[in-house]
């Protein structure tokens, strides 16, 4: 395994900037879920690191070697893609050797490695099948087992969960978190699924329009997203957002003032010349309690039942909201429920994007 590090890297199409320039750092052994939606530079930047495209600018160091200037198969990396890419008139023990094959390895070496491979990934029954013959799932792992048979310094993943169906996400997310425990390898997965970034990474990587928005643990960006694309990106149901004008600040936080003219506490630490400045209120649905004298207010226009928890999507004076509720209360459609929300519980953006300060207890 080795540690991964950008410096400046960008690409450009002529005069489309498909990646701003990017700097960021992978320790040895971590894994990294890169996450944003379509569009926003993710998978250039897995594919400039690989080698399968070339930077307008920077440099990609793999393991402090530099490999801006190396073909990928020069670069000790492994890529596994969200299509599989198997060789359909070979075996599963076929295609996981492949690599080997082509590296000229000792027979007896290869059936060693894809001996170990297939049973680190409960492959050994399936050896002699071709992949026509297999699940999405247990194509899948095929793909991962022919990408750590070589044992490389860096392991790639481009959205490769993104062709099956939900219970085999969840499947092969337990498959991927078991394989990084035991293999201890430097992995960097891409995905726009916020799910798979929150269970999988050591780190989020989020990106939005080509650039980096924030880089930290899961439940850091969580709980203090820099900017709004970052509170977008993370969370699931996804962070209610409201339009209000800040109407006073002070030391302890501000108060805000949404459309209906109801007022709300917010524990951020916006400057007093901000009083008067349009801004954009978040709070995530579980933190909205149920109080009929609070300021957010609605109808209710569905409500969800999931197991444990049950989710009401309301419209009223303040726009559309999601609210968690207890699963033993009792909904009828149409009905009016207000919520409060605790000040440190709810974040302020700048009409630029990006989230004031929270107020240091």
């Amino acid at each position: 395994m080795s540690s991964v590090v950008v410096e400046g890297l960008s690409k450009s199409y002529g005069t489309a900037n498909v990646l701003l320039p990017i700097d960021l750092s992978i320790a040895e052994g971590e894994f990294v879920v890169i996450v944003g939606p379509s569009g926003c530079g993710k998978s250039t930047l897995l594919r400039l690191i690989a080698g399968l495209e070339t930077p307008t600018s920077g440099r990609v160091l793999i393991g402090a070697r530099d490999v801006t200037a190396l073909e990928p198969a020069e670069r000790d990396i492994a890529m596994v893609f969200q299509s599989y890419a198997l060789y359909p008139h070979l075996t599963v023990s076929e295609n996981i050797a492949f690599p080997l094959r082509m590296a000229k390895r000792d027979r007896r070496e290869i059936a060693t490695k894809v001996g170990e491979v297939a049973e680190l990934l409960e492959l050994g029954a399936l050896l002699d099948r071709r992949p026509r013959a297999l699940s999405g799932g247990q194509r899948q792992r095929v793909s991962i087992g022919r990408a750590i048979v070589r044992d490389p310094a860096v392991l790639l993943l481009d959205e490769p969960l993104s062709n099956l169906d939900a219970s085999l996400r969840v499947k092969m997310r337990h498959e991927f978190a078991r394989l990084h425990q035991r293999l201890g390898a430097t992995m960097i997965y891409v995905t726009h699924d916020q799910i798979e970034a929150m269970t999988l990474a050591n780190r989020i990587v989020v990106m939005s329009h080509g650039r980096v928005e924030q880089v930290g643990e899961p439940l850091a960006l969580y709980r203090t997203p820099a900017t709004i694309r970052v509170a977008e990106a993370i969370g699931s149901p996804a962070m209610n957002f409201m339009p209000v004008r800040i109407v006073h600040a002070d030391e302890t936080g501000a108060t805000v003032a949404m459309p209906g003219g109801a007022e709300c506490r917010v524990g951020a630490d916006a400057r007093a010349d901000a009083v008067g400045l349009d801004a954009t209120l978040g709070v995530r649905p579980e933190h909205l309690r149920a109080d009929e004298a609070g300021p957010f207010g609605g109808r209710v226009e569905l409500f969800e039942r999931l197991g444990p928890l049950s989710f009401a999507h309301l419209g009223g004076n303040e726009g559309s909201f999601v609210a968690q509720l207890p699963n033993d209360r009792h909904i009828t459609l149409g009905e009016a429920i207000r919520f409060s929300v605790d000040p440190g519980d709810a974040q302020l953006f700048a009409a630029g994007g990006g989230a004031y300060p929270r107020v240091t207890p």
